[in-house]
């Protein structure tokens, strides 16, 4: 739902009212720069994406007038860094292969921003990619100039956001995918299969995706299980089924 600001009505202060004449007022302190982050999922089997009201503000549009798309993402990047990032994205969506890209998106403002594009693909238990998840960085307070040059300690900070999400976001795709082989082997649901992870996490001391990323190498062959997981999902393997 869109969102609508009202215009501020102004009150002075006593303090304020109370200022011998002449007296000129502090400096209003700079309001530090907001940097917004907006987010998507777009599902490759059916065509349809979903944007944050962070991301719709971002490209400066009404989420009531459009609807969201791989198309309009890209009609917002600067013409110049466009063919790169359909590239990127394309290249995602069948490989699987996640992606960081720096580009300028241009708002209806006319003025380019400097935004930093974040991808991780999430595949199903075939390899098959059906989901791009990723978000849009704004890495500047205002309108991007060329010639301005970034302070070292945000862009740092930013690395650092950055590398923190993409490593939540390839978790959460591991442990979707690890899931959906649990439901297969065991003929449970979504959340036994998760809970399942959980108490094996708990009991073999490792973390959740660790174990999720276990399950997936041994699933496709490229390494079996630790004994200390297999003899768990034995235990909890339903009588005709093998792990």
């Amino acid at each position: 739902m869109a969102s609508t600001r009202t215009a501020d009505t102004v009150v002075p202060h006593p303090a304020v009212a109370a200022r011998p004449a002449g007296q000129q007022p502090a400096p209003a302190p700079e309001p530090s720069p907001r940097r917004l982050t907006g987010r998507f999922n777009g599902d490759l089997v059916t065509g349809q994406w979903w944007w944050s009201p962070e991301l719709f503000a971002l490209q400066g549009l009404d989420p009531a007038a459009v609807q969201p798309s791989a198309q309009l993402l890209l009609a917002h990047v600067h013409q110049d860094d466009r063919a790169a990032v359909r590239e990127a994205l394309g290249v995602a969506g069948t490989t699987g292969t996640p992606f960081t890209r720096e580009h300028r998106l241009v708002h209806p403002d006319g003025h380019p921003r400097r935004a930093l594009l974040v991808c991780e693909p999430e595949a199903d238990r075939n390899g098959r990619v059906v989901v791009l998840a990723g978000l849009v960085v704004h890495l500047s307070g205002g309108p991007a100039h060329p010639a301005a040059a970034a302070s070292t300690d945000p862009v740092h900070r930013l690395e650092t956001e950055v590398e923190q999400l993409r490593t939540a976001m390839a978790s959460r795709a591991a442990i979707e995918q690890a899931k959906g082989i649990l439901m297969l082997l065991m003929g449970c649901g979504d959340q036994v299969a998760f809970d399942l992870l959980a108490h094996i996490s708990s009991h073999t001391h490792r973390k959740v995706r660790d174990v999720a990323v276990s399950i997936i190498d041994s699933a496709s062959g490229r390494q079996p299980l630790p004994a200390d997981v297999r003899d768990i999902l034995h235990d909890a393997c339903p009588p005709g089924r093998r792990i």
